[in-house]
């Protein structure tokens, strides 16, 4: 933490609710937030016979016993409903080079029909959900659980299978609104 000086809040102990005042402002909360470097990863699933897929930051290991992931999906993007029906989905962690991966599967309204055609992959051995050949890691989920997080859902998997498909590859990063690379 920084080094400035803080009284303790009055409003804050037990038996007392916490609130902010002034309210939290949400552009500052994005800025604060971006601040905490992560990784970049595409989710994948099929529903309907079709590949569906979403770019997403919001990702991390939950559980060593039984082995858990989560993420997090806005509740009004296509892609809630497909990977909530289809309860069976992966994860490919991207490579610096995969920059262009995440912007497309990022963009809001593109065409679903061929929209993993410019990326090379294969279906995962368990869940036949989209992986990509050029991750640095890969695993593949079943929905454990569905958690209301606001406006998103958190979805919690359990791990079925475990790849390194590039274990030379690098991590691609986001932090500060920017992507970055591991010095």
């Amino acid at each position: 933490m920084a080094a400035r000086e803080r009284r303790p809040n009055p409003r804050v102990g037990p038996g007392r609710t916490v609130r902010s005042e002034p309210p939290v402002d949400p552009a500052l909360y994005r800025q604060v937030v971006g601040r905490f470097a992560t990784g970049v990863a595409v989710v994948t699933t099929v529903a309907g016979g079709a590949d569906h897929a979403m770019t997403v930051n919001a990702f991390t290991s939950v559980s060593l016993d039984p082995l858990l992931v989560l993420f997090c999906v806005e509740k009004i993007a296509r892609f809630h409903e497909f990977v909530l029906d289809s309860g069976l989905w992966a994860v490919s962690v991207l490579t610096e080079e995969m920059r262009d991966a995440s912007n497309w599967f990022a963009t809001r309204g593109r065409l679903l029909d061929g929209q993993l055609d410019d990326w090379p992959h294969t279906r995962g051995p368990v869940t036949g959900a989209p992986v990509f050949t050029a991750a640095v890691a890969a695993l593949e989920c079943r929905t454990h659980a569905v958690h209301d997080g606001g406006d998103h859902s958190i979805v919690v998997g359990e791990v079925l299978d475990l790849d390194i498909p590039d274990p030379q590859g690098k991590p691609l990063i986001f932090y500060d609104g920017t992507y970055r690379s591991l010095a």
